[in-house]
């Protein structure tokens, strides 16, 4: 016979965890429902993103590629567009599935989103490149529509994330970067390179370690089926052509988007090249100046516009002290060559 105490102690714990479970909006039940709300919320948006690159880049996003992207089975990913379907965003197309103009809008958004954070994290922050894009994909789908304005408002509104890819304004218009491949570019021309693909992660990585990034000048020197040479950043530089495939430039006469563009490129004389008593003009930092140290430079009021001057140099020839704004720093040589500016004349200080 079990003891009443023991009966009782067992009903009254039983009792407690039922009102726990279904208490509302504070229990595990109420929990994992609005998990679960955000877990499909969360897949919805990455669907719209994948239908989205499908259709920029020509393919058929089908049952079984949404499948692979999102890592799912193909049973899962099939609820998931008649859910979809269901609420407006997508339409089927001969077996294949569409984007209705509701879905657009949506895809735009996130990938609106998406864009920003990057361009976020390499401007204010000190994650590596490799991690930019992964903590954008997380980051992405906590922003409300206000929050995503806030974003860009407070980056100054720019056109391109930190890849050269464009970034949606709020109506959903963008301005491609208009790179070609840099195989395909003619032998000895100038260029610049606009775009570093940064998927798959493996080939973005190559490509980083090479020191490559949107607004380096490159010159073509060879292309083979085994390799692609190239000159950048006054040194050579080999790649397979499948790597170079992911390397879009244009001809350096045309014109790129500046606004926060990544593509932005290192123009004229960079500090570096100030001896004491000379002055510049802060005309920008060099895109290869990423995470913590742009922060640092940026709050140092290494911004442009601003007027610096060399003011001296160590017995040593390394660093050299600056004057800016009223204040004394003193960078290496390898900091300053990250500065660009226009040299001033006494004519125009």
């Amino acid at each position: 016979m079990v003891d009443p105490l023991i009966a009782l102690t067992l009903g009254v714990l039983l009792l407690a965890a039922v009102l726990i479970i279904v208490w509302p909006k504070r229990g595990l039940l109420a929990r994992w429902q609005e998990a679960g709300r955000v877990n499909q919320r969360v897949r919805t948006e990455d669907a719209l993103k994948h239908i989205h690159k499908c259709e920029m880049h020509g393919r058929r996003p089908t049952l079984e590629s949404l499948a692979g992207a999102l890592q799912l089975s193909t049973d899962a990913a099939a609820e998931l567009l008649s859910r979809m379907q269901g609420q407006g965003l997508v339409q089927p197309t001969g077996g294949d599935y569409a984007l209705t103009p509701e879905g657009r809008d949506a895809a735009l958004h996130i990938i609106r989103a998406h864009r920003l954070w990057e361009r976020y994290l390499a401007d204010r922050t000190g994650f590596s490149e490799q991690e930019w894009h992964g903590q954008a994909e997380r980051l992405e789908h906590n922003l409300q529509p206000e929050q995503v304005e806030a974003l860009a408002a407070q980056l100054g509104n720019p056109t391109h994330d930190p890849h050269g890819d464009p970034i949606p304004d709020a109506a959903g218009n963008f301005v491609y970067h208009g790179g070609r491949p840099l195989s395909a570019l003619p032998l000895d021309t100038p260029a610049r390179i606009v775009h570093i693909e940064d998927e798959p992660e493996t080939v973005y990585a190559q490509l980083v370690a090479e020191g490559l990034y949107p607004g380096m000048d490159v010159r073509l020197l060879e292309v083979s089926p085994t390799r692609v040479r190239f000159w950048a950043n006054g040194d050579e530089h080999l790649l397979a052509p499948l790597m170079a495939a992911n390397v879009s430039v244009i001809p350096v006469e045309m014109t790129v988007p500046s606004n926060g563009a990544a593509t932005s490129a290192d123009t004229g004389e960079t500090l570096a090249a100030l001896r004491p008593g000379q002055q510049g003009q802060v005309m920008g930092i060099s895109p290869r100046c990423r995470g913590a140290e742009r922060r640092r430079m940026m709050d140092l009021g290494i911004l442009p516009g601003a007027v610096i001057a060399a003011e001296l140099v160590s017995p040593s020839g390394d660093p050299t002290a600056y004057r800016i704004r009223g204040a004394m720093i003193a960078l290496r040589r390898e900091q300053a060559q990250l500065i660009n500016i226009q040299r001033m004349t006494e004519a125009t200080v």
